[in-house]
């Protein structure tokens, strides 16, 4: 060789980490009349909701100014109001990629009220992830009680009819008993104060901010906690509050998922959705990379490679010397295996453990009589 030559190449070793969606939502509903409708609006804690949504009141600003309350200074969201499209429209127009956004909830602020309507909301969720390769998940308002004409009987048969028999995952239904309880419920879970791997029915963080005033039925007869547990045991998102304890909380926020399945509460649905969306990052960035093949060397790098969104949702802290933990169990040997179907197909199967919830707690307590004299 006549000449010395140098040569750099700069890898990509996949390691720089994906952008979280996680604790925003795309808000779809009616706005006042003079509403910029059919348009994608992104939104803050500090943005004039009368200046897009309109000056008039309307449910869907109702919903968005009780969320940004509970959500706190960080609340970011995005927004269409209707008029042309509809709600289904709306969604597969704003998950575009010409619209560049990526919510992890899609909130419907029309009230739904047939069966119908519920398996709609789960096809645009399973769309979302087959067309545009987005996790999302669809929380959407139900009637609140009619107090002129139905008992708290009549409301509970009406309302437990809407999702009899439904088997849908992606599916949270929330009854806008007080007026503003879907937005109150994705506020809270979009509170920076917790992780994503939190039940709004945690008590610590404080109660529920600015929820509508308590409804009556027909006779006059007040909202019980008998009604919201009977609508929680039907599937539904609803408040709570516990006996001479003070303040409004909330429940699970359940989902629509069949008997026994992983994904009856939500939580658990949005850390699968976590680390779906890291994972298929991964596994894009290793088509046709023949550094992924059936040896042993690749098969234990590649183990710890499509890990790593494990290990990082296991992380956890300790403040003040309380253990905080990650929103996963950190891995175990054998908690991933790859296995070749072919030369040039090749399947993972990872486990991602949840962490422990104390959401019933029983304490035994009794008088000790042998403790005589002292």
């Amino acid at each position: 060789m006549a000449t010395g030559k140098i040569t750099i190449i700069q890898e990509n070793t996949a390691s720089g980490g994906i952008t979280g969606v996680e604790r925003t939502t795309l808000y779809i509903g009616t706005g006042g009349a003079s509403a910029i409708t059919d348009v994608v609006h992104t939104i803050g804690a500090q943005t004039d909701l009368d200046a897009i949504l309109g000056d008039e009141d309307s449910t869907l600003k109702t919903q968005i100014e009780a969320a940004a309350l509970n959500a706190g200074p960080n609340f970011t969201a995005w927004v269409i109001a209707l008029d042309s499209l509809t709600w289904d429209a709306a969604v597969e127009f704003a998950l575009d990629a010409a619209n560049d956004i990526y919510p992890e909830k899609v909130a419907i602020t029309d009230a739904i009220t047939t069966g119908t309507e519920v398996d709609a909301l789960q096809a645009a969720a399973v769309a979302a992830a087959n067309t545009f390769g987005k996790y999302i998940t669809m929380h959407a308002a139900c009637p609140g009680i009619d107090a002129v004409n139905q008992t708290w009987a009549d409301y509970m048969a009406a309302t437990k009819a809407i999702n009899n028999g439904k088997a849908c995952d992606r599916v949270a239904l929330i009854p806008q008993l007080h007026g503003n309880n879907l937005g109150v419920v994705l506020g809270r879970l979009d509170s920076d104060a917790v992780s994503i791997a939190d039940t709004p029915m945690r008590v610590r963080t404080g109660s529920v901010i600015g929820l509508g005033a308590a409804p009556v039925d027909s006779a006059d007869q007040p909202l019980t906690m008998a009604h919201l547990s009977e609508l929680s045991d039907a599937r539904f998102s609803v408040p709570g509050w516990y006996t001479e304890f003070d303040g409004i909380y909330w429940s699970d926020h359940m989902l629509l998922d069949a008997a026994g399945g992983d994904f009856q509460v939500y939580e658990n649905m949005r850390v699968m959705d976590y680390i779906t969306r890291r994972v298929r990052v991964l596994m894009i960035r290793k088509i046709a990379d023949r550094s992924l093949n059936s040896s042993k060397s690749s098969t234990a790098y590649h183990e710890e490679f499509f890990m790593e969104p494990i290990r990082t949702a296991a992380k956890g802290t300790t403040i003040n010397g309380e253990p905080k933990p990650g929103l996963v169990k950190p891995p175990e040997k054998g908690d991933i295996t790859i296995t070749w179907e072919t030369t040039t197909a090749v399947q993972l199967a990872i486990l991602a453990a949840p962490v422990d919830c104390p959401k019933k707690i029983t304490t035994r307590i009794a008088l000790d009589l042998t403790r005589l004299g002292a």
